[in-house]
Order: C-alpha cells, then structure tokens, then sequence
C-alpha cells in the first residue's frame, strides 16, 4: 500500500496536465498549474459533512489518500478523514500572529508542506503533524510550494524564489527577482514559471535558477500560470488575461472584459478549449483558449479570487458572495449552487469523488453523492 501511495505521488508530481481522481495534492492540482481533476464527481451534490476551524480559510485543501490536509487563520494545520471529516491529527499554532494564509499545503510522499504568513516554509509529517523541517524566508509567503524530483520550490514576497531540500529544507539556490513574489511556482518539465510584483512571467532552470526567459506582463500579477502545450495562461491585474508562446516568448493573445476593467487575482483552469478564470469584476469568465474570444461569462455577488477546478464538463468555484457554484464548462449554465453564506477565497480540491472548499468563516465544506 506504501508503494502504491508513493508511486501515485510520483504521477501527480510528474508534468501531468491532469489530477488524478483520487488525488489532489497541491494547488491546482499538479506542477502544471492547470486546475484540472480527474475526481469522478456526482451530478446532484450533498453537503456530507463540515469541520469549524473556527477562523478564516483562505488556502485550498489538499487530498491524498482519503485524507484532507488543510489550514486556517490563524495557526492552524489539521488533517481529517475525506469519508466523514473527522480529525485524523491537528497542529494550533495559537491565535497571537497569523500565521496560515493563502498558501496551500502540498503533501508528496509522507510529508506535508506549506509556507506562512511570518516567511516560515514548514514540512510536517502527514501521519501525526510532527514537524521535520522549517526553513525561514525573509517577508510573508502567500505562494504555494511545489514539489519536483528532490526539491520543493516556494516564492517569498521577500522577492526570492526558493529551491530547498525535500527532505532536510537545506537550501539549494536562489533567485532573486525586482518585487514581491505571490503567484505558485509552475514547472512544464523544462522551466519553472513564476510571476510576480515586478510585472515580469520568468523562466528559472530547475537546476541552478538561472533565469531563461523573461517576459513582461504589463502589470502585478498574483494569478498562477497554468501551462499547456508550451503556452501560458495567466490574469494581471492591467484587468487582462494574456497566452504567452513560451518557445517564441511572444503573446498570443490578450483578453480583456469590454465593459468591467477589473485586476484578475484568480488564476485559470484550462480544458477542452475553454480557459476559465474568475475576476474582481464579480465575474467567471470562460474564454477560447486558441483565440482569446470570449465564450460566457456568468456574473457573481462579489469578487471572484477563487480559482476554478475543471472536471469532466463542469466547473468549480467559490466567490467572494458566499456561494460555491457548478457550470457547464461549454455553455456557462449554472448547474448547482451552494449557500454558505460567508465570502470563498480558496479554491476548491476535487478528489475521491468529493469537492472540498473553505470559507472565510472558518468552515471547511466537503460535497458529494448523499449515502
């Protein structure tokens, strides 16, 4: 059973586009950034079951497993079973600073890592919440880590993008870039891609962080690249979405609501065609993924910081209105909608047949076929 875990981990780390559908086990879903889930999630959804962490959610679970690692505002790290969410273990790092913000743990072969809002990268146990390592950056880490091969990579709004040890959190390299870094490191199997306050989508070599590609976004950007086929999608807040053709680092085409100039801080989904984003003009936006043109757009009560998951022909995503909504990924027609009646800006994990998501009032939601 060990070398099945590590084997399916090992997939998910791999430059896989998809989530398999028994695992979602970091931000977005793989390296790719691509948002995409394999999880074979029912039509008609149940809320079966809630857990009060009792302050904010601001980060998106991870699943591996049936296990549900998540954190909370202000210093919690909990682990809870996906069939009924029943605490499995649980770290309080107490209420005196915050500490679990926007980054959302990561869990590959046993360990569970997460940065916090103090700049301590944390690698916990997955079994009990011991921890093994911490390493400290030099500002706030609102970015995700990623693991790939023996590193795990994590931007610091210190400016740096970090490469460390999986296993011991020593420091292999560093780059340094001209602002604050808050997007997710994503890796396509030759660069690793991150953007930042500096207004700039890089290339980094996985290797020794020299930088290989450079490319001016026009603006800060907090949205994730997600990567396919050798293009980036990815929002700015110059209220634009861009496709960058990272082979002739020129910009395919750029997206823009005609009306609602609002930043995007949301990062995309990509699937069948459709880029799907949502945007702090209370809209989601799904947009052609060759030409740019808009497809539909469904509006919200509130800004959308959520980011999508895309499964099957469906997509999944909370807003800052208090609802997690389901649309047909072709048409944009609202299929489902939950009520939780406090703003989502994490994004939702699907896996094992379940859609996990927290909101701003502490609760974590799990949804899935009624027994």
């Amino acid at each position: 059973m060990r070398l099945l875990s590590v084997l399916a981990l090992l997939a998910v780390a791999s430059q896989e586009t998809v989530a398999p559908k028994d695992t979602w086990n970091q931000f977005r879903g793989s390296p790719m950034r691509t948002g995409r889930s394999a999880a074979e999630i029912p039509d008609e959804l149940t809320l079966l079951w809630s857990f009060e962490a009792g302050f904010s959610i601001d980060s998106s679970a991870a699943i591996v497993d049936n296990v549900v690692y998540m954190t909370a505002l202000p210093g919690l790290v909990a682990a809870l079973a996906l069939d009924d969410g029943s605490v499995l273990w649980k770290r309080d790092f107490g209420e005196e600073e915050d500490r679990f913000g926007e980054s959302s743990p990561m869990v590959f072969d046993g360990i569970v890592y997460v940065g916090d809002l103090l700049g301590v990268v944390h690698a916990f146990d997955a079994s009990n919440g011991e921890t093994r390592w911490t390493f400290e950056t030099g500002a706030e880490i609102k970015a995700s880590p990623v693991v790939i091969g023996d590193r795990v990579l994590i931007a610091s709004y210190d400016e740096h993008l970090y490469s460390l040890d999986r296993k011991t959190g020593e420091l292999q390299w560093t780059f340094e870039s001209l602002g604050p870094l808050h997007s997710t490191p994503g890796y396509d199997g030759e660069l690793v891609y991150v953007t930042g306050c500096d207004a700039l989508l890089r290339g980094i070599d996985l290797e020794d962080g020299t930088e290989k590609l450079q490319m001016d976004s026009g603006a800060y950007t907090a949205s994730s690249p997600a990567l396919v086929d050798g293009i980036a999608y990815y929002g700015t807040f110059n209220n634009d979405v861009l496709a960058v053709d990272l082979k002739n680092k020129e910009y395919l085409w750029r997206y823009e609501h005609p009306v609602r100039h609002f930043p995007f801080y949301s990062s995309p989904a990509v699937a069948n065609g459709v880029v799907v984003i949502g945007g702090r003009d209370k809209i989601v936006h799904a947009i052609d993924q060759e030409t740019g043109a808009s497809l539909w757009t469904y509006r919200t009560g509130a800004r959308v910081e959520s980011s999508p998951v895309i499964a099957g022909n469906r997509v999944y995503i909370g807003s800052g209105d208090g609802r997690f909504y389901v649309f047909d990924l072709a048409t944009g027609e609202k299929l489902w909608q939950f009520d939780a009646g406090a703003p989502f800006v994490a994004s939702p994990a699907l896996a094992g047949g379940r859609v996990v998501i927290g909101s701003q009032d502490g609760i974590l939601y799990a949804f899935g076929a009624q027994n």
